[in-house]
């Protein structure tokens, strides 16, 4: 059989660890030919299409981002576009597809996989935010990436007797600002799932400076907003699955703290610092579990499923169990966190 593989939605570090693992694992063991599809769904649109083998695929595992490419394309937005989604899959002789992607990569997977078009998922997002999935790879890296950073901006902070703004990804869900906040020894930690008040901000980094400390650290998730308010835009343009771009809370905290703390402030985005570089071993590790676990359940006919991490095993998950849903931060392990806030 011909099994096809696109990554679509943002980069994730570990995505080229998950295709070395389905080649590897596809061709020895079940001597399937496994196909490159580049730039996600988009590839199935223009049949740009390229034979993936073990030699093709040697080396990537530390490689960021992902050997074939990603776009954020719906081929639901065009009335014409899964019938020819399926024209050109028949065309090509491609019987089954494994997507690499979030809710919106998954989403198309599940709908496609409902019309005859048999498609199995690989949870993807560094937001941490899928459900049935106790981890998604490349969150692991993001978080070491902006724990990091929060190192860092420690040691100037408290040289220049500043505050310091971090802000990081997560459009619905505050993991990476929860967790790089906790490891990072961060002041306060903004989250989407618990919109904050100014005053509480406040109080938080002058309960610091009367303990003397003269600096302080703040990260804020991009889609933290102020209560009452809405998340903060970067662009009103959406792409094809209607999503706005985040960014900017960052910056209105800094204004806003500047303004009634008197307290010089400075902010740093990390942006797409966070999906860039060489994966953690954990997510190559997962990765590599998942893209085995997935071309398994190609060659047990188990379509409409993901392989996701819970516990320490790797277990089939319906997708449509897990779409439309998001995990989002336990309130109650954020109010653990908030014991050091100031």
């Amino acid at each position: 059989m011909k099994v096809g593989v696109l990554s679509g939605g943002g980069d994730a570090p570990g995505t080229n660890a998950v295709i070395r693992a389905i080649v590897r694992k596809g061709i020895q063991d079940y001597k399937y030919e496994i196909v490159g599809i580049r730039d996600g769904w988009q590839g199935l649109f223009k049949n740009d299409f390229f034979p993936l083998d073990v030699e093709a695929t040697s080396g990537i595992l530390p490689r960021g981002g992902s050997i074939l490419g990603t776009s954020r394309t719906n081929p639901f937005k065009d009335k014409e576009g899964p019938d020819k989604i399926l024209r050109n899959a028949k065309k090509a002789g491609i019987g089954a597809v494994i997507a690499i992607g979030g809710d919106d990569t998954l989403g198309v997977a599940h709908k496609m996989n409902e019309l005859g078009f048999k498609c199995v998922g690989v949870p993807k997002t560094i937001d941490n935010d899928l459900c049935g999935t106790d981890y998604s790879f490349g969150f692991m890296t993001a978080v070491g990436i902006a724990t990091e950073a929060l190192d860092r901006l420690h040691t100037t902070a408290e040289t220049h007797h500043r505050i310091m703004v971090l802000e990081v990804m997560g459009r619905y869900a505050g993991w990476i600002a929860l967790d790089a906040g906790l490891a990072g020894g961060a002041d306060v930690i903004l989250i989407p799932e618990k919109p904050f008040d100014m005053k509480d901000v406040c109080a938080f980094i002058k309960r610091r400076l009367g303990r003397g400390k003269g600096f302080s650290i703040v990260v804020v998730a991009e889609g933290a907003k102020p209560k009452g308010g809405t998340e903060i835009a970067s662009s009103e343009s959406v792409d094809e699955f209607g999503h706005i771009r985040l960014g900017g809370v960052g910056h209105y905290l800094g204004k806003e703290l500047e303004k009634l703390l008197g307290v010089e402030t400075r902010v740093v985005v990390l942006g797409h610092l966070q999906r860039g570089g060489s994966p953690t071993a954990f997510d190559r590790i997962l990765g590599t579990r998942l893209g085995v676990a997935a071309i398994e359940l190609v060659h047990e006919k188990k379509f409409g499923y993901m392989p996701a991490l819970q516990g320490n095993k790797i277990v089939p998950v319906p997708l449509k169990d897990v779409l439309g849903k998001r995990k989002t931060v336990d309130l109650e392990l954020y109010e653990a966190a908030s014991v050091f806030f100031g």
